[in-house]
């Protein structure tokens, strides 16, 4: 019969798995939203573009998954040809008055 330790260690999750399912580089990011990284780093320093953040010692620019995905969502409803409210053809023309 083999001997088995008393206490086995829990098998725990290797956290960078976890973590690249929150959290996305720069160039995880840009490839997720289908641009370039450097356009992230542009878009971060004009303070556009989705939010991010510093994360660890080394500061890290990182974004979670949540925030791309919510922020594409609000740019796709602030687009007038996805949203018909914003559309200036969802208007009716407005009549010159003939006599001014």
């Amino acid at each position: 019969m083999p001997t088995r330790p008393l206490l086995d260690p829990p098998a725990v999750p290797e956290p960078t798995s976890a973590v690249r399912t929150c959290f996305l580089s720069v160039k995880d990011a840009a490839a997720y939203l289908g641009i370039s990284p450097h356009t992230l780093y542009v878009w971060r320093h004009r303070r556009q573009g989705p939010p991010s953040f510093r994360l660890g010692p080394r500061g890290r620019v990182m974004y979670r998954r949540t925030a791309l995905d919510a922020w594409v969502d609000e740019q796709e409803s602030a687009d007038s040809r996805s949203n018909p409210a914003l559309s200036p053809l969802s208007t009716p023309p407005l009549r010159r008055n003939p006599g001014a």
